[in-house]
């Protein structure tokens, strides 16, 4: 088996299939000890004052009556065990180097449990430390807020749980989380927690990247992006293994290429303790959480398990966003033995929000400008300087209970699987993961155009002494005659699937084998319906379908060892991927009425289609122990996406003709070089890297006139290169300063194809595609040319106290078919922390206050432009394969430049100063 190297905050290294188990029990929060009730024998685990797990700790047992001492050492994950213990006084004590040795006086006895939280503080004499023969010595690792593994073969950023319960609002999601890593930044415009919010890496957007809890991947069907915030609340996190690369071929998932976020459950404490806390904060925003562990219940002290319920409520930073949620998780594991353990999960959140479908204007927001470069006349003069208020037509009454009824947002989901871990002989080791997972999204709000004079719009409405207009454009359409202005929007899936990974460890190395499968099943529609008259909804929608995926990831990968200190890890992912869609007859925006021209549609009238895909994805990467505490890494990996739903999204004409499997776009496909280096020593950390990525960026598509089918044609491919790297330099006395930064490159490269929209005789065909230049220099949209990160943390005693800064450079956003059409400019986000916990042992053990305050110099930078204004690109002369030419407008936009700012603009912002009190209460049996 691969020798395990003792490093501190790095006390394992991968395992194969069970990392993400090894590495839950390295990121969770201290655990205590629990005593057998004849008191024969001592079970704990020994951690730092951040709570990661200390390996190799020694551990002694001092009989205070008869001077006899038991001693254990404790594993890779913190945890030992003293067995033999007669019933009496002693004083436990722990120590590892570079930590004050801490003592504990306890009884045992035959007949009544018992618990002990061992939490050793950094040595105050830590120039003593040898790290070059000792990496477990680094105390710069210890009080890093983020850090590398030693033994990582990728671009890694381990989040723990001490910092997500330290340096995140009680309110976030895991977008806080990720935060303040390296090149990545996230957006949320309500205030943190408080919506979905965004979150970028490397230049990949959300729905480019994976994210999975406890090794399950979880996102939505019909494109791969994600639903984090409606999951998994912050309180439910034992830690985050943030991934910037493909990761290895073991690494399952939709869409891994641009990275994975896998988030970790809290290990089940085998330490009895009740917690209750209550947060309040700016907006209105109140948190009431409760945690409950068991400790090891039963006789035979097998099973446990925790349990957590909660409810916020806010009404947001932006006007009429009201929200609360309701939530509960529990865990709980059954340990048959030390080498067969069954665990259950189950999490179920209920969302209710007020959450509008647009974003506030530049006139809404700021009224008219000075410099009058641009004007707030007209419909946008009605609310022009009201700032971030989603008003509806006609209600100058930003709290009038009328905006309830047009905007509803309901979320309920659940998630839960049941894992199954075996050691079985000639060191083989399986783990199973059946789940099943659910989103339900009912959404109800109108799409207002704000009306100046209700009276001049035919067929306006009174309601609530309200003057509405049920249409704000009238668009005649097959059997319809008008569209009402508010929209019945539902998205719901469930899925079921499981997990299977087999390793095998001998003296070459370790196979890992398994396999990912998933079916789901996903109902969708959007009908224009009337509020002013209860929603009554449209005959025909705007779309309805229903679709039926089946994702299947076989791998197998070899870690061989060719020699003691050098690891090298080929293998191969095969992903196959189905989709059975049907669609209803609609209005026109998406499929049509499947009917002719001149007669009324069928509403139950509905198109099938389908299609496969396949994908091969080798991968590569070797690490090298160049000393015990400084390692070099290298990877190549490869990954892919597969066309979302909307790829079927097309005007079926009357016959309903399904779309041909060969007119179908192919698979993007991903390839990612990159290498780096992980340096730990006594009061410096250093984790650097370089990577270079090319990456197929998507397809385009026109109609054939001829045919009526869909055109698929790819976009240009980008290439992103850059460099990253994080340090935690230890100061003095539980001080240290975090820092890292990112310098990236990502633009297009390549030809741009285009197809001609019409198609003139005797000309060209939708064979003969013209092409134009290359697109050379312009960038990805939303990627930052740098990002920085500077944190000053003092981690001493009770105290966890932390102060962080996050820079995003210049990044530029795409106008639909036109690139860098606007420009978001530098902004910085700045957040700090106080908190206080109780470490006395006694009942109150684990008390805590927490002060969090986010944006703390109350910054509104614009993060987010949706432009009124179109770009109007230069005409060219594009030539084609045949030889004949036909004019264009530039997509690249090269000559007129941005498209002008208009008050019509909507613009995101950070959301304002946040601030959040917390106290929490933790009862623990007496010690």
């Amino acid at each position: 088996m691969k020798k395990l190297v003792p490093i501190f905050l790095d006390g394992m290294t991968r395992s194969g299939i069970t990392r993400s188990i090894t590495l839950a029990a390295l990121l969770a929060a201290p655990a205590g000890v629990v005593f057998a009730q004849a008191g024969q024998t001592l079970q704990g685990t020994v951690a730092d004052a951040k709570g990661g797990m200390i390996a190799n700790a020694s551990v002694s047992a001092k009989n205070e009556a008869t001077n006899k001492s038991y001693t254990a050492t404790a594993d890779a994950s913190g945890h030992f065990t003293l067995s033999g213990l007669p019933a009496g006084p002693y004083t436990v004590q722990a120590a590892a180097p570079g930590f004050t040795a801490q003592n504990q006086h306890l009884t045992v006895s035959a007949d009544q449990p018992a618990s002990l939280a061992l939490t050793l503080a950094v040595s105050g004499n830590s120039e003593s430390i040898d790290v070059e023969a000792n990496a477990v010595g680094s105390v710069a690792s210890a009080l890093a807020p983020m850090d590398a593994l030693l033994s990582e073969t990728s671009a890694h950023t381990e989040i723990t749980q001490a910092f997500i319960n330290n340096f995140t609002s009680p309110i976030a999601d895991y977008g806080e989380a990720v935060q303040m890593a390296p090149s990545t930044f996230t957006i949320s415009s309500d205030g943190i927690g408080l919506g979905q919010s965004k979150t970028y890496f490397r230049g990949f957007p959300d729905g480019d990247y994976d994210i999975d809890f406890d090794g399950i991947p979880f996102y939505d069907t019909n494109t791969p992006t994600h639903h984090s915030w409606a999951f998994f609340p912050t309180q439910w996190l034992g830690g985050i293994d943030f991934d910037r690369s493909p990761g290895t071929a073991s690494t399952i998932g939709p869409t891994p290429f641009g990275g994975s976020i896998h988030m970790l459950s809290k290990d089940v404490s085998p330490v009895q303790n009740l917690r209750g806390g209550i947060s309040y904060g700016s907006w209105g925003t109140m948190l009431l959480d409760g945690q409950y562990d068991s400790g090891s219940l039963g006789a035979n002290h097998k099973a446990s398990f925790s349990l957590d319920v909660q409810h916020m409520d806010s009404k947001g930073y932006q006007t009429n966003n009201f929200q609360n949620r309701n939530a509960g998780d529990i865990k709980v594991q059954y340990k048959f033995s030390d080498k067969t353990i069954l665990t259950g999960y189950s999490g179920v959140v209920y969302l209710h929000a007020n959450t509008p479908n647009f974003s506030a204007t530049r006139c809404q927001m700021y009224g008219a400008p000075a410099d009058n470069s641009y004007t707030c006349t007209g419909a946008n003069a009605l609310y022009a300087g009201s700032g971030i208020r989603f008003l509806n037509a006609g209600d100058s009454d930003p709290y009038n209970p009328f905006n309830f009824i047009y905007n509803r947002y309901q979320v309920p989901t659940d998630f839960e699987y049941v894992g199954l871990h075996k050691e079985l002989p000639w060191k083989i080791t399986f783990d199973f993961r059946p789940y099943t997972y659910d989103y339900d999204n009912a959404e109800l709000y109108t799409a207002i155009t704000p009306i100046t004079d209700a009276t001049t719009i035919n067929g306006s409405k009174t309601y609530l002494g309200l003057t509405i207009a049920p249409c704000n454009v009238a668009v005649v359409k097959k059997g319809v005659t008008a569209e009402p202005c508010g929209v019945d929007k539902y998205n719901s899936y469930r899925k079921y699937g499981e997990t299977f990974a087999l390793c095998q460890v001998s003296k070459f190395g370790i196979l890992r084998a398994g396999v990912w499968y998933e079916w789901a099943h996903t109902n969708r529609h959007q009908y224009p319906s009337d509020p002013s008259v209860g929603w009554v909804d449209q005959t025909l929608p705007n779309f309805s379908e229903q679709f039926w995926t089946n994702s299947y990831q076989p791998y197998v990968e070899y870690e061989f060892h060719p020699f003691p200190k050098f690891t090298i890890t080929p293998g191969v992912k095969f992903a196959y991927y189905t989709v059975t869609t049907k669609q209803l007859a609609d209005d026109g925006k998406t499929i049509g009425c499947l009917c002719a021209t001149g007669t009324t549609a069928n509403p139950a009238s509905f198109i099938s289609n389908g299609g496969n895909y396949y994908s091969t994805l080798p991968s590569i990467d070797a690490n090298y122990r160049i000393r015990s505490n400084w390692s070099a890494y290298a990877q190549v990996s490869t990954g892919s996406i597969v066309p979302p739903s909307s790829t079927f999204d097309y005007n079926q004409g009357s016959s309903g003709q399904a779309i041909p499997p060969e007119v179908l776009p192919k698979q993007q496909h991903n390839t990612t070089w990159q290498g780096g280096t992980v340096l730990k020593l006594k009061r410096v950390t250093l984790d650097l890297d370089a990577f270079h990525i090319r990456f197929q960026s998507g397809y385009s598509s026109v109609t054939d006139p001829t045919t009526g089918e869909p055109v698929n044609y790819a976009q240009p491919s980008s290439i992103s290169k850059g460099f990253e790297g994080q340090s935690n330099i230890y100061l003095t006395h539980g001080l240290s300063l975090y820092l890292n930064g990112t310098v990236e490159q990502a633009q297009y490269t390549g030809f741009e194809v285009i197809y001609p929209t019409t198609v003139a005789a005797g000309t060209t065909s939708f064979a003969n595609p013209y092409y134009f230049k290359t697109p050379s220099g312009y960038w990805v949209q939303q990627t930052p040319d740098n990002t920085t990160a500077e944190g000053l943390t003092y981690l001493k005693g009770g105290f966890d106290l932390g102060f962080f800064n996050k820079r995003v450079g210049q990044f530029f956003l795409d106008d639909g078919a036109y690139h860098n059409a606007t420009t978001i400019n530098p902004f910085s986000i700045t957040n700090t922390y106080v908190n206080y916990t109780v470490r006395s042992g006694s009942r109150f053990d684990q008390t805590k206050i927490r002060l969090s305050v986010n944006n703390l110099l109350n910054l509104h930078s614009v993060t987010g432009i949706s432009q009124a204004n179109s770009v109007t690109g230069a005409n060219f002369v594009a030539n084609s394969i045949a030889g004949n030419s036909e004019t264009y407008t530039d997509p690249f936009n090269s000559t007129t430049g941005q498209a002008a700012i208009s008050g019509a603009d909507n613009v995101s912002i950070f959301a304002g100063r946040s601030i959040v009190l917390s106290v929490t209460f933790g009862i623990s049996p007496k010690r």
